[in-house]
Order: C-alpha cells, then sequence, then structure tokens
C-alpha cells in the first residue's frame, strides 16, 4: 500500500479576535475523493517472451493489495494490478465476460460483481477461481505464447510468513496441473525485500497490507522460531478509518468507498512522534485550519438566483397591491356580512313588535315560525343582533369597544320570590344568577391579580432597598432560598405523584389481574378525571420547573450584568456555547462555522484526531480494540528474550530495516527508533533504515534471486511434484 504524506505542524501564529471573541478562520484547503481506480486502456501483450529462455523465471510477487509480475531479467515489475476479478453475464451478447484487476472498476455493473482473491484481512487465497483469473491475465500480459500450451518458464512467487501447508499445495497444483510450469519456487516477501537491500543480521519490520512481522535474521539465516505477527495492516487501518468516519458522521448523506478509505489513509494520515501530547492540542483552535483536514464529497446545492434591486421593488409592490385586493375583499365581505345582520334584526324586532297585541295562540305560531322557543330568546338573540352589529361598526370606523356590560348588567328577577314566577321565568332566574356568578369571578379574579401585581412590586422595592443597604446579607439570603428550593423541589410533589399513580395501579400488587375479574371502573366518577390533573400539573411540579429553568437562568444573568461588574457577556451561558469555544465543533466542523443548510457543508468529512489515531494502532493496539502488544513492545521482547541466547544479538540492532506499504507514514521511522531507545538496554546500538522502494523491492529480491547462478538448484521441479507430490517444497 503506497502512502504518501507529510507531517503538519501547529501554526503557531495567533488566532484573530474580534469583539473578544474568536473570529472564524480563512477558508481552509480542500480535498476531493478518489475515484474508481480505472486505468484505461492498456498496452498490448509484451512481446518479450522470445527474449527469455528456458532459464529465465517468471517472477511474481502475489500481494493481497497489488499483484505484481515481470520477467527476471526486469529492473521493476511490468503488471501491477488489485487481486480482483468481475465476472458477470452480458445480455447483449450472450456471454459470461471477466475484468481482472483495474478493469473491474470500469463502470458500476463490474464493480459491483467484483471478487478478491484472499480472504478479507489475510494474505490467504481463498477463492481459486478468482486467482486463475488472475494468473491467466498475468500470462497473457506477459506475452507467453507456448506451443504446448504451458507456460514453459519457471516461476517464482512470493507468499506471507507461515503460510498454510493447504494453500501452497493447492498453489503448486495450479501451476503444474493447469500451466504446465516446468519448475516453481517460493518464498516470503519481506526477506526478499531485505535480501536486495543487502542486509545480513538484523531486524525485518514489515508491515503489509493485512499484516505487520518482525522476523530477526542472523547471518542471512532467518530466525523463524522468534517471528511474531501483529495483526494489523494497511486493509485493517482502512477499514478503522471507515468506522470513525460512520461514527463521527451517522448521516453522512454521501457514500464513502474502501478505495476512497485507502486513499485517505494514505494522503492523510501520518504517525505522531508524541501521540498522547499532540491528541491534547490538536483541536486547539490555533493553526487548526493546517491540521484539519477537508474532504469534499460531491453535492448538489440547491442554487437560488440573487434578484436585481428592480426586480425586489417589482416583487414587494405586487405583495402590496395584493394585500390591498385582499384588504378590500374582506371590507366588502364584511359590510355584505353586517347587511345581513342588520336585515335579521330589522326581521326580528319587526316580529317583536307584531307579538305585542297578539293571543297566545298566535304568538306561538310565530315563535315557531320563526324557530324560537319564547319571547325570552327571542329578546336574547335581539340583544346579541345588537351588540354584533353595533360592535362590527365601530371596527370599521377604528373605534375601540370598552366592555362596559358587566357594569350595566342588572339581574331584576333575582329579586322576585320563586312563587311569584312561572316555569320561563324560573329558567330565565336561574340564568341570570349563574350570569351574575360569572361577572362576580371574573371581578374577584381581577382584583386579586392587581392585588399580586402590587405585591410583587412591593418586594421587588424591598428586595432592592436590602439589597443597596446590605449587600452581602442580601447575596446569603439568596444563596440560602436557592439551596433550600433545590433541596425541596423532588421531595412533596414527587412523593404525592407516586403515591397516587401506585394508589390507581392496584392494592394488591403481587396478585396478577385474571380476565373477567377486578373490573376497572376508574374514570366513571367525575371525581377520577381530577387525578390526572394531580399528576401533571401538581402543586410545585417539577417539570414546570425545570422548563423555567432557562427563564430564570437569564433573570440571575440579567442581574448580574446589571449589578456584578466582574460579570459580562462573555460570562453568559449564550457566549458559553458559541460554536468558537466548542471542541465538539472543532472535531466535526473544523475552525469554520456550520450551516446545515448548506449541501456543500453536509457532504464535507474533516479528518484531524484521525490522522494519527489510524496509524498510532501498530504502536497501541488496544485503541483499535486489538489484543496485542505494539511493534515496540514486540521488538524488545524478540531482543532481550527470543534472542538472549543467540551470540552477538546486539548486532541485530545495528539494522532495525522496514519494508512494506504500512510503513510509509510520515514518522514513523523516527517514532520507532525514539521508543526502542526506551525499552532496550542503554548501551545498546539502534540503527534503523526503510527499504529503498518498500513497495517494489519485494518483487525485486525476487527478481534477483532468480537470476543467481544456484537458483535452479531450489527450484521444484515437474518430476519433483509427480514422484514427491505438492506438499514437497526445498528450503535455501
Amino acid at each position: 500500500m503506497t502512502i504518501s504524506s507529510s507531517r503538519y505542524l501547529d501554526n503557531d501564529s495567533p488566532a484573530n479576535r474580534k469583539g473578544g471573541r474568536i473570529s472564524p478562520k480563512p477558508p481552509v484547503q480542500t480535498w476531493t475523493p478518489a475515484g474508481p481506480p480505472f486505468k484505461g486502456y492498456q498496452p498490448l501483450p509484451s512481446k518479450d517472451y522470445k527474449r527469455s529462455s528456458a532459464k529465465t523465471a517468471i517472477v511474481i510477487d502475489n500481494g493481497a493489495s497489488l499483484t505484481r509480475a515481470g520477467w527476471s531479467f526486469d529492473k521493476s515489475p511490468r503488471i501491477s494490478f488489485p487481486p480482483t476479478v468481475a465476472r458477470y453475464r452480458d445480455r447483449k451478447i450472450n456471454r459470461t465476460v471477466s475484468y481482472v484487476g483495474y478493469d473491474a472498476y470500469a463502470d458500476a455493473t463490474t464493480r459491483g460483481q467484483i471478487r478478491n482473491a484472499f480472504e478479507p484481512g489475510s494474505s490467504i487465497v481463498g477463492n481459486w477461481d478468482v486467482m486463475e483469473g488472475i494468473l491467466d491475465s498475468v500470462f497473457v500480459a506477459l506475452g507467453i505464447d507456448n506451443d504446448d500450451g504451458g507456460v514453459g518458464r519457471p516461476i517464482v512467487m512470493t507468499e506471507p510468513v507461515a503460510n498454510l501447508g493447504y494453500s501452497r499445495k493447492t498453489m503448486t497444483e495450479l501451476l503444474f496441473e493447469c500451466y504446465s510450469a516446468p519448475s516453481v519456487a517460493y518464498g516470503i516477501d519481506s526477506l526478499f525485500s531485505y535480501r536486495y537491500n543487502r542486509g545480513t543480521s538484523g531486524l525485518v519490520l514489515s508491515s503489509s497490507h493485512t499484516s505487520t512481522h518482525l522476523i530477526p535474521v542472523v547471518k542471512t539465516k532467518p530466525v523463524m522460531s522468534g517471528v511474531t505477527r501483529l495483526n494489523w495492516g494497511g486493509a485493517q487501518g482502512a477499514e478503522y478509518l471507515l468506522k470513525l468516519l460512520r461514527l463521527k458522521y451517522p448521516h453522512f448523506p454521501g457514500k464513502i468507498t474502501d478505495y476512497q478509505v485507502d486513499e485517505l489513509v494514505r494522503q492523510h494520515c501520518y504517525v505522531s512522534l508524541h501521540y498522547d501530547n499532540e491528541l491534547e492540542s490538536l483541536l486547539d483552535w490555533s493553526g487548526l485550519e493546517v491540521r484539519d483536514h477537508v474532504v469534499q464529497y460531491p453535492f448538489n446545492e440547491q442554487v437560488i438566483a440573487e434578484k436585481s434591486e428592480e426586480e425586489l421593488a417589482r416583487i414587494a409592490e405586487r405583495k402590496r397591491e395584493s394585500g390591498r385586493r385582499l384588504q378590500e375583499q374582506a371590507a366588502k365581505m364584511r359590510l355584505e356580512k353586517l347587511i345581513r345582520k342588520e336585515q335579521t334584526l330589522d326581521y326580528y324586532k319587526d316580529l317583536q313588535q307584531r307579538l305585542t297585541n297578539q293571543t297566545k295562540k298566535e304568538t306561538k305560531r310565530l315563535l315557531d315560525d320563526g324557530e324560537f322557543k319564547d319571547e325570552a330568546q327571542l329578546e336574547k338573540t335581539i340583544k346579541d343582533l345588537e351588540k354584533s352589529v353595533r360592535k362590527a361598526r365601530n371596527k370599521d370606523v377604528g373605534v375601540s369597544e370598552n366592555p362596559t356590560e358587566e357594569a350595566e348588567a342588572v339581574f331584576p328577577l333575582l329579586e322576585i320570590a320563586d312563587e311569584n314566577l312561572d316555569e320561563a321565568g324560573l329558567k330565565e332566574k336561574r340564568h341570570q344568577r349563574l350570569m351574575k356568578s360569572n361577572i362576580e369571578a371574573r371581578a374577584r379574579a381581577k382584583a386579586e391579580k392587581e392585588n399580586e401585581k402590587a405585591r410583587l412590586m412591593e418586594e421587588e422595592r424591598l428586595d432592592d432597598e436590602r439589597r443597596e443597604n446590605d449587600f452581602r446579607g442580601w447575596l446569603e439570603e439568596r444563596r440560602a432560598a436557592r439551596q433550600a428550593n433545590l433541596g425541596n423541589r423532588k421531595s412533596l410533589a414527587s412523593q404525592m405523584r407516586m403515591k397516587t399513580l401506585a394508589s390507581l395501579a392496584s392494592d394488591q400488587p403481587g396478585r396478577k389481574r385474571r380476565r373477567g375479574g377486578d373490573d376497572d371502573d376508574f374514570g366513571a366518577n367525575d371525581e377520577d378525571w381530577g387525578v390526572y390533573r394531580t399528576v401533571a400539573l401538581g402543586e410545585h411540579s417539577d417539570d414546570e420547573e425545570e422548563e423555567d429553568l432557562g427563564a430564570g437562568l437569564k433573570a440571575i444573568e440579567a442581574q448580574l450584568l446589571k449589578y456584578d461588574p466582574g460579570f459580562d457577556e462573555s460570562s453568559t451561558l449564550a457566549a458559553q456555547s458559541d460554536w468558537t469555544k466548542s471542541l465538539v465543533h472543532a472535531f466535526l466542523r473544523g475552525c469554520q462555522p456550520f450551516n446545515p443548510q448548506s449541501q456543500q457543508e453536509m457532504h464535507q468529512i474533516h479528518l484531524n484526531v484521525e490522522r494519527i489515531r489510524v496509524p498510532e494502532v501498530v504502536f497501541q493496539p488496544s485503541i483499535a480494540g486489538l489484543d496485542q502488544a505494539g511493534i515496540v513492545d514486540i521488538c524488545g521482547d524478540i531482543i532481550n528474550q527470543g534472542l538472549a541466547k543467540v551470540p552477538n544479538h546486539n548486532e541485530i540492532l545495528n539494522d532495525i530495516f522496514l519494508t512494506g506499504g504500512n510503513t510509509l507514514f510520515a514518522g514513523f521511522e523516527e517514532r520507532l527508533k525514539t521508543e526502542l531507545r526506551a525499552v532496550l538496554p542503554i548501551e545498546a546500538p539502534i540503527m534503523t533504515r526503510r527499504a529503498k522502494d518498500p513497495l517494489l523491492d519485494a518483487w525485486k529480491g525476487a527478481a534477483q534471486w532468480s537470476a543467481e547462478p544456484g537458483f535452479a538448484q531450489n527450484l521444484v521441479t515437474r518430476e519433483d511434484y509427480q514422484e514427491k507430490g505438492s506438499d514437497y517444497m526445498k528450503t535455501d
């Protein structure tokens, strides 16, 4: 896995401040996510097959990230592609088509059918059909053209440390049976890289795509009993970053693909020399625009066309004209309604006038025609209409109507005894008694409200005098009252509500209610419904108090701003909630304000803490939930314990060799050397170096080894395979 990243240092320039508040930073640089890794048109197969001889080997670096292949006389591999195959049925041509490597990312159809040759997160081949398609593509690209249909050249293939016997056995059978290879040899990729870089004795640290291995080498011979593996590599790091981003942005509208996460790790991550210290200051405002990397995903912003002043003026004029028309229509409708009411009022008054000298029978007939029960109802209807007409006329002329009905209301029937009234008179007397009670109740409530207002004003005046005359005593009283209020806040009211709920539940909690028994008749009586008011709106309700906390806090802050010289606007809750002082905002959105209505900002990913957290796992696996020791502890254990009995084992410290794409993080070598000094003896020499090309040196080492004179002695020939089986292999 290729890592191209550099360490970004903090910007020590002070943050701009304006009016006592931190001002927003200037626009930060943004990165775009990687697209599908489709390479486009590939050149025709190589014609160098004719240049090769029967002793020229085909070198294949069979990695879980990339498959690299070439001839042994090449200086670098001429073929490199991911070990993936997309195979599906094309209905247009009615054929099954296969796309290998980068071609599998050609379009959405092929990307949806991608299959990997290796088990997820490992270097073990799990899909041999895909592996066969990869080898087919390799041999075709190398221009293999043999008369007998086989490759006709020796094959050198890399494999991981401690490769499974079944995997090697199956690969051997595939090469001999399917491709008729004349001979095959296997070798560990990291040791090929160490050999290519002229290493003899040292500690090989290979951090590749799927795992990290530490292999001690003494006089060009690896000490396999001392090899230790850490189950963490580039693939696990990319998966870890994807989990962190999904946790950080659970409602992210875009789609983050695997190859995009791989590219994010390569471009933005680095190893921190002092992880804990840098983690504490990583989200500080100073220099945050440099440390926070913004990745902008594609979005569709809703564009609102800006209108000129003339257009805005025309729109405003149209709105005013529409408002005038609506007002005119409303006035016309009110006038028509008023006319209808006046006509109805004239009709009812005329009806009342005609009832004056009529007989009872004729009076009843006229009332029935007008749908009235008696003359009292007619009188009430006429009064209501007169009141409504008067109110409508006053509203049209703009005169406010003062309610004087209650003061002028008279109830003459209340002074007459019940014996002197008929049935209609008794009914009207009850109605007048109810109206009088309502008027008196409203008058009492109004008087109580005015008295309460006067009492509060008097208390506020006395409180101001108390504060001005004895500020310390006033302050102590306020604190004591507040503490007492907080202490009793959840006592009596909560107990009463819980007692009410418990009594409603059951008198015998341990007894289960059977079907058809203990019928619940709660609510049958009117007084039962008062229980709900007691539960929800009881005196000193906690819910009401909690709702009033915000208003109470603002009132206290207003008093402090008025009387406390040390309390200013920056001390209020609103100022403390400012986004420029929020650590969560810096973590999620960086140093810029966030607008949730902006699609551009909704489609942004901010990488800050993740930039150092992902590479840190190889040093502290516990932060990713991995129950293993870090590479520093493993190195110390290998030197101090595993190789303690090996003569001159300190010579290994003179050559700590780094290879593999996961060691290309900026700061990796410096951090390893610094922390190794803390776990090794003080007199022990420590020399670290990185491979010339941590990605290609494994293939180059295998190609160099295949060109040496003694190479043929290490090959497993077809005769060996047929005689000794697919499990047989030679060791160097």
